[in-house]
């Protein structure tokens, strides 16, 4: 049996998504075996995150700054807003590197069996961005699924009075899949091939 410290460890990285106890155990004896190497700069890391990455008042992006980089880059289109469900959706489209606006992250999907409503995903602040008047387009990047689909029809409806274009991304983006997932190609095409919604 290993010791407790080193049975804490697995436990705790046995929570990382795509990590079971014994993909952790073996992260945790990696770490172990060469902690100058990989332990002690992953602590530092994590000691780092914690006290400095804060989630962008505006966007709701992760940055160790607010507004995040993506909101304060004037060369950014601040007229065109592509919201999507989470972050890694958010770093999904940023690798295809071919949108030039900018975010508002939801933080999930409307669901009615995980009681997740409007409110637990600030679409308040998404409408109130809208509101200003500054934002002439906001594109739905969410998943083609059930949620992402149930979430993106209502964004619609409450965005269409505010007078704004409303669009969503089009082929490429498979029904089911998430965006997370795709490649970048496969975004760039979805993204220019962008169409009304309703």
């Amino acid at each position: 049996m290993a010791a407790a410290e080193i049975d804490r460890l697995i436990r705790l990285l046995a929570r990382l998504p795509g990590l079971g106890p014994r993909s952790a155990q073996r992260a945790a004896l990696a770490m172990l075996k060469r902690p100058e190497i990989l332990m002690t700069p992953l602590a530092q890391a994590l000691l780092e995150c914690a006290s400095r990455i804060a989630r962008c008042g505006v966007c709701g992006n992760l940055d160790s700054r607010d507004p995040c980089s993506i909101c304060s880059d004037e060369r950014r289109d601040a007229g065109l807003v592509c919201v999507v469900e989470e972050v890694e959706d958010l770093w999904a489209m940023e690798r295809a590197s071919s949108f030039r606006g900018r975010y508002h992250v939801l933080g999930g999907t409307l669901s009615a069996l995980d009681e997740v409503g409007p409110e637990e995903l600030g679409v308040g602040r998404l409408l109130a961005r809208v509101g200003e008047g500054s934002i002439r387009e906001v594109i739905l990047g969410l998943s083609a699924t059930v949620e992402g689909q149930t979430t993106a029809h209502y964004l619609a409806e409450r965005l269409q009075p505010l007078g704004v274009a409303v669009t969503r991304l089009g082929q490429g983006v498979p029904i089911g899949g998430e965006l997370n997932y795709l490649d970048e190609g496969t975004l760039e095409a979805a993204l220019r091939a962008r169409r009304p919604v309703g």
